[in-house]
Protein backbone atom coordinates (compact mmCIF):
# COMPACT_ATOMS: atom_id res chain seq x y z
CA UNK A 1 0.00 0.00 0.00
CA UNK A 2 1.43 3.05 -0.94
CA UNK A 3 1.85 5.51 1.63
CA UNK A 4 -0.11 9.34 1.04
CA UNK A 5 2.96 11.12 2.56
CA UNK A 6 5.30 9.22 -0.22
CA UNK A 7 5.23 10.93 -3.04
CA UNK A 8 4.92 9.35 -6.59
CA UNK A 9 7.35 10.00 -9.45
CA UNK A 10 6.40 9.44 -12.81
CA UNK A 11 7.72 11.20 -16.48
CA UNK A 12 5.97 14.41 -17.58
CA UNK A 13 3.78 13.60 -20.73
CA UNK A 14 2.75 16.76 -23.04
CA UNK A 15 -0.15 18.26 -20.75
CA UNK A 16 2.26 18.35 -17.86
CA UNK A 17 3.83 21.12 -19.45
CA UNK A 18 1.56 24.33 -18.48
CA UNK A 19 2.25 23.00 -14.93
CA UNK A 20 6.19 22.38 -14.99
CA UNK A 21 6.15 25.95 -16.20
CA UNK A 22 3.91 27.16 -13.49
CA UNK A 23 6.30 25.19 -10.89
CA UNK A 24 9.64 26.32 -12.04
CA UNK A 25 8.75 29.42 -12.31
CA UNK A 26 7.29 29.77 -8.79
CA UNK A 27 10.22 27.73 -7.09
CA UNK A 28 12.96 30.61 -8.74
CA UNK A 29 11.23 33.78 -9.53
CA UNK A 30 8.99 36.36 -8.32
CA UNK A 31 7.68 36.28 -4.68
CA UNK A 32 6.39 32.66 -4.43
CA UNK A 33 10.38 32.13 -5.01
CA UNK A 34 11.67 34.29 -2.61
CA UNK A 35 9.57 31.85 0.14
CA UNK A 36 11.80 29.18 -0.71
CA UNK A 37 15.70 29.12 -0.54
CA UNK A 38 15.89 27.63 -3.87
CA UNK A 39 15.38 31.61 -5.25
CA UNK A 40 17.44 33.10 -7.84
CA UNK A 41 15.19 36.59 -7.88
CA UNK A 42 18.05 38.56 -6.50
CA UNK A 43 20.65 36.93 -9.45
CA UNK A 44 17.96 37.16 -12.40
CA UNK A 45 14.46 38.29 -13.10
CA UNK A 46 12.40 37.28 -15.93
CA UNK A 47 11.40 33.83 -16.88
CA UNK A 48 13.35 30.93 -15.82
CA UNK A 49 11.66 28.81 -18.70
CA UNK A 50 8.43 28.87 -20.79
CA UNK A 51 6.44 25.99 -22.46
CA UNK A 52 8.34 25.65 -25.75
CA UNK A 53 10.98 24.90 -24.09
CA UNK A 54 9.16 22.45 -21.89
CA UNK A 55 7.83 20.19 -24.05
CA UNK A 56 10.77 20.22 -26.29
CA UNK A 57 12.91 18.60 -23.16
CA UNK A 58 9.55 16.61 -23.44
CA UNK A 59 9.95 15.23 -26.90
CA UNK A 60 13.83 14.72 -26.93
CA UNK A 61 15.13 11.06 -27.01
CA UNK A 62 17.00 9.84 -23.57
CA UNK A 63 15.47 13.04 -21.99
CA UNK A 64 12.82 13.00 -19.25
CA UNK A 65 10.76 15.62 -16.94
CA UNK A 66 10.03 13.63 -13.89
CA UNK A 67 7.82 14.80 -11.69
CA UNK A 68 6.59 14.36 -8.06
CA UNK A 69 3.41 14.31 -6.90
CA UNK A 70 1.02 13.47 -3.79
CA UNK A 71 -2.49 13.03 -4.21
CA UNK A 72 -2.74 14.32 -7.94
CA UNK A 73 -0.25 17.63 -7.28
CA UNK A 74 2.50 18.61 -8.48
CA UNK A 75 5.48 18.81 -5.75
CA UNK A 76 8.71 18.84 -7.48
CA UNK A 77 10.30 18.53 -10.79
CA UNK A 78 13.19 18.12 -13.08
CA UNK A 79 15.13 16.69 -16.22
CA UNK A 80 17.32 14.42 -16.39
CA UNK A 81 18.84 13.78 -19.60
CA UNK A 82 21.33 10.62 -20.57
CA UNK A 83 24.15 12.14 -22.39
CA UNK A 84 26.67 9.35 -23.62
CA UNK A 85 27.92 7.78 -20.08
CA UNK A 86 27.05 11.06 -17.99
CA UNK A 87 23.13 11.87 -16.91
CA UNK A 88 22.14 15.06 -17.25
CA UNK A 89 19.95 16.74 -14.31
CA UNK A 90 19.00 20.31 -14.44
CA UNK A 91 15.26 22.16 -14.06
CA UNK A 92 15.14 20.99 -10.87
CA UNK A 93 12.02 22.82 -8.98
CA UNK A 94 10.34 21.84 -5.81
CA UNK A 95 7.07 23.46 -4.54
CA UNK A 96 8.42 26.88 -2.32
CA UNK A 97 6.10 25.79 0.39
CA UNK A 98 7.45 21.64 0.33
CA UNK A 99 10.68 23.10 0.83
CA UNK A 100 13.08 21.57 3.81
CA UNK A 101 11.36 18.26 4.30
CA UNK A 102 13.52 15.71 2.50
CA UNK A 103 11.27 15.73 -0.91
CA UNK A 104 14.24 17.72 -3.27
CA UNK A 105 16.82 14.87 -1.75
CA UNK A 106 14.27 11.51 -2.92
CA UNK A 107 14.01 13.78 -5.84
CA UNK A 108 17.65 13.80 -6.74
CA UNK A 109 17.91 10.09 -5.85
CA UNK A 110 15.18 9.03 -8.03
CA UNK A 111 17.07 11.23 -11.15
CA UNK A 112 20.25 9.47 -10.26
CA UNK A 113 18.31 5.93 -9.67
CA UNK A 114 16.89 6.60 -13.21
CA UNK A 115 20.48 7.65 -14.97
CA UNK A 116 22.23 4.69 -13.72
CA UNK A 117 20.34 1.37 -13.73
CA UNK A 118 17.63 2.80 -16.70
CA UNK A 119 20.46 4.58 -18.70
CA UNK A 120 23.21 2.70 -17.33
CA UNK A 121 25.46 6.14 -17.04
CA UNK A 122 27.98 6.14 -14.68
CA UNK A 123 28.01 9.70 -13.64
CA UNK A 124 25.74 12.71 -12.91
CA UNK A 125 26.78 16.05 -13.88
CA UNK A 126 24.95 19.41 -14.05
CA UNK A 127 25.57 23.34 -14.05
CA UNK A 128 24.95 25.98 -11.10
CA UNK A 129 25.29 29.84 -11.08
CA UNK A 130 28.35 29.82 -9.21
CA UNK A 131 26.99 32.45 -7.14
CA UNK A 132 24.40 29.74 -5.40
CA UNK A 133 27.05 28.56 -2.89
CA UNK A 134 24.02 27.59 -0.42
CA UNK A 135 22.83 25.57 -3.35
CA UNK A 136 26.55 24.12 -4.18
CA UNK A 137 27.26 23.04 -0.59
CA UNK A 138 23.81 21.37 -0.78
CA UNK A 139 24.85 19.33 -3.75
CA UNK A 140 28.17 18.66 -1.84
CA UNK A 141 26.10 16.79 0.80
CA UNK A 142 24.86 14.78 -1.73
CA UNK A 143 28.44 13.47 -3.56
CA UNK A 144 28.61 16.32 -6.20
CA UNK A 145 31.98 17.67 -6.20
CA UNK A 146 33.01 20.93 -8.19
CA UNK A 147 34.78 20.13 -11.48
CA UNK A 148 36.34 24.10 -11.83
CA UNK A 149 34.67 23.70 -14.93
CA UNK A 150 32.69 26.54 -16.08
CA UNK A 151 30.51 27.68 -18.56
CA UNK A 152 29.55 31.15 -19.82
CA UNK A 153 25.98 32.67 -18.65
CA UNK A 154 23.85 32.82 -22.09
CA UNK A 155 23.64 36.95 -21.60
CA UNK A 156 20.89 38.13 -23.86
CA UNK A 157 19.16 35.02 -24.45
CA UNK A 158 15.84 36.18 -21.73
CA UNK A 159 14.53 32.47 -22.16
CA UNK A 160 17.09 32.60 -19.21
CA UNK A 161 16.29 35.16 -18.02
CA UNK A 162 17.08 38.82 -17.23
CA UNK A 163 20.56 38.61 -15.32
CA UNK A 164 20.65 41.43 -12.73
CA UNK A 165 24.62 41.69 -12.25
CA UNK A 166 27.32 41.06 -14.87
CA UNK A 167 29.24 38.35 -13.23
CA UNK A 168 27.19 35.29 -13.53
CA UNK A 169 28.45 32.04 -14.96
CA UNK A 170 27.87 28.06 -14.07
CA UNK A 171 29.97 25.87 -12.67
CA UNK A 172 29.74 21.95 -13.72
CA UNK A 173 29.46 20.03 -10.71
CA UNK A 174 29.98 16.03 -11.18
CA UNK A 175 28.68 12.46 -9.24
CA UNK A 176 30.27 9.60 -9.96
CA UNK A 177 28.46 6.68 -9.39
CA UNK A 178 31.43 3.86 -8.86
CA UNK A 179 32.63 6.38 -5.84
CA UNK A 180 29.35 7.13 -3.99
CA UNK A 181 27.87 3.20 -4.37
CA UNK A 182 31.05 1.87 -1.81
Amino acid sequence: MHDPMTPVFRAAGTADVDAVVALVESAYRGESGRRGWTTESHLLDGQRTDPASVAEVIAKPDSRILLAERDGRLLASCHVERQGATGYFGMFAVDPAEQGGGLGKRMLAEAERIAREEWGCRAMHMTVIVQRDELIAWYGRRGYRRTGEYRPFPYGDERFGIPLRDDLRFEILLKDFAETAA
